[in-house]
């Protein structure tokens, strides 16, 4: 929320019409409201408990104003640090519950749940 506000008070004192190129760069169209989209803010991941389709790619959005890490604890994904804005992808191809956590702060802590995709009645 700090963010969105300061965004608007470097808006306001750039003049109207950079106002909404700011606020686009720092909440990009659509970002949170993508099916296998996390955004980490405020040192919590939302949501903490994502569930997808097998296939799905998860990406991991940094909005907090210092570096994240994206860890599985069964180590079968790990990111670099990201800064804010920095995002990170992991593509999950079998079932199952996979949980993470922020490998630089480790009291952060998420799940994805990646169910079977499903099939059609022809068995598709």
């Amino acid at each position: 929320m700090l963010k969105i506000i300061r965004t608007m008070i470097v808006a306001a004192a750039l003049g109207a019409l950079a106002a909404p190129i700011l606020v686009m760069a720092v909440l990009p169209l659509g970002a949170q409201d993508a099916p296998g989209a996390i955004v980490i803010d405020n040192f919590t991941f939302r949501p903490q408990r994502l569930v997808v389709k097998t296939g799905t790619t998860v990406t991991w959005t940094n909005r907090d104003d210092i570096p994240h890490a994206i860890a599985a604890v069964s180590k079968q994904f790990k990111s670099k640090a990201l800064d804010t804005n920095d995002a990170y992808s992991f593509t999950f191809t079998a079932p199952g519950t996979y949980d993470y956590f922020c490998s630089l702060h480790p009291h952060m802590t998420g799940t994805v749940v990646v169910e079977a995709a499903s099939t059609d009645a022809a068995g598709h």
